[in-house]
């Protein structure tokens, strides 16, 4: 998600750190991403934030950087690009759903000797609103266990 041109990191990103950085001292703090959360009616525990930004966090200042927040944006982008192209090699006919007879072949196709009570039992744990396909959000939430 770097601009094309000239390596800058991509407009959007900029607008999304602004929306952390309450103050506009160029870091993002504990208390700035507890407001963010607050606001999309989250409310994670002092614990949870502080991991939150030490999965970021390179120097250990106990901030977010506007360079540090790029990375993780970059690479939320490559994971999430990553997720959609599994996603399509199972989505064999491209419709945006996984069906069992579509999951039975890959997974046949991988070499994995699954019996057809397994293949159902994957499927079903997969299957989140239990209308027999694997979406996209589904198949994303299942790879991230």
């Amino acid at each position: 998600m770097l601009s094309n041109d000239n390596h800058e990191p991509h407009p959007a990103f900029r607008d999304a750190f602004s929306t952390f950085d309450k103050d506009g001292d160029g870091t993002i703090t504990l208390t700035e991403i507890g407001e963010v959360m607050g606001q999309l009616g989250k409310r994670p525990t002092d614990a949870e934030l502080q991991k939150m930004i030490s999965t970021v966090d390179k120097d250990h200042n106990g901030t977010i950087d506007f360079d540090e927040f790029t990375e993780l944006m970059i690479q939320k982008s490559s994971q999430e690009d990553q997720l959609r192209a599994a996603f399509e090699v199972f989505d064999k006919d491209g419709n945006g759903e996984i069906t069992l007879q579509e999951l039975t072949q890959v997974m046949r196709s991988l070499g994995e000797r699954l019996t057809d009570s397994e293949l159902q039992q994957m499927m079903a744990a997969a299957d989140l609103d239990g209308n027999k396909t694997i979406s996209f959000n589904e198949f994303k939430k299942m790879m991230q266990q």
